[in-house]
């Protein structure tokens, strides 16, 4: 089966209204891209989620994939309608041709060499060294796959601190990969918690796949004890507000590391950990940091 591609071109006032539309009518996808991409023009948009302040690019571009026989007038005349631009923009029509999107998808998921000892490794590949510590993780839901600088700076910093027949706790746990890999480093008790419930089901599976013992729960409930190691890869405005609850689970003498923060917001999270416990950065890449520290 191929579908076709329609690339129309609406101001960012419009934009998310219209993917909405083509959505509602029938479209398989709808994103939203900046025109000038690739251009001098070209608007960089990035940070955590909800630190945009501007709704969008000035040119957007929106992308829908529809079925090969959709007839594009028709169904852009009522979306624009729908969206309040009154009459449809110009668009461009593209053919997609039919392919095998699984073996497509695999391909673009290569394994990742984190350490000397430590690869990352989807399902599908065998592990280029079977002599290493291997995290077998497939790209799904939640969010981990050791492809984000964040997540590789925790891994490594992981290796550097676990040692056999500690405690670990990971806070906000994703796929499970910090807890999975701290396990296979030698921890012996590894809890992995995370508000979303598909990311919890999804570390369970990832434990049961790499043969290792690891618990994963739901954030919201009550967490008791304290931990050799509590270990939290998520975004600079949750780590502010958890900071006590996060810092709570560290055992004196214990270790915290917080990732998911960019090198600007370093100072800032720093200050509000301070009367916890005292952080420093302990690595970074691309603009990103991994704060540590021993709780007194």
């Amino acid at each position: 089966m191929a579908w076709i591609s329609v690339s129309i071109e609406t101001d960012c006032s419009h934009a998310e209204a219209l993917a909405d539309a083509l959505l509602e009518a029938g479209a398989l996808s709808a994103s939203i891209e900046d025109a000038d991409a690739g251009t001098p023009e070209e608007t960089p948009q990035f940070g955590e989620p909800g630190s945009i302040t501007t709704p969008g690019w000035e040119r957007s571009r929106v992308v829908a994939l529809l079925e090969f026989d959709t007839n594009v007038t028709e169904l852009l005349a009522a979306c624009a309608v729908s969206a309040g631009l009154g009459e449809a923009p110009p668009y461009n029509v593209e053919e997609v041709a039919e392919q095998n999107w699984v073996q497509l998808t695999q391909s673009q998921f290569e394994p990742i060499r984190v350490s000397a000892r430590l690869w990352i490794v989807p399902s599908w590949h065998e592990a280029p060294d079977p002599a290493a510590l291997v995290l077998v993780l497939d790209p799904g839901m939640a969010f981990g796959t050791g492809s984000h600088p964040t997540t590789r700076l925790c891994l490594e910093w992981l290796e550097r601190v676990v040692i056999p027949d500690t405690s670990i706790l990971d806070y906000g746990c994703g796929s499970g990969i910090l807890a999975i890999a701290a396990a296979k480093l030698g921890a012996s008790k590894v809890l992995g918690v995370d508000i979303d419930p598909q990311a919890v089901s999804a570390a369970k599976n990832n434990a049961e796949r790499n043969n290792v013992s690891a618990q994963f729960d739901d954030s919201s409930r009550a967490l008791r004890g304290q931990f050799d190691i509590v270990v939290a890869n998520i975004l600079a405005n949750p780590l502010k507000a958890l900071a006590p609850a996060i810092t709570a689970h560290v055992r004196p003498g214990g270790r915290l590391a917080l990732s998911g923060i960019l090198a600007e917001q370093a100072e800032e999270l720093i200050a509000i950990y301070a009367p916890y416990i005292l952080l420093s950065i302990a690595d970074s890449r691309e603009g990103w940091i991994c704060l540590a520290g021993i709780k007194e």
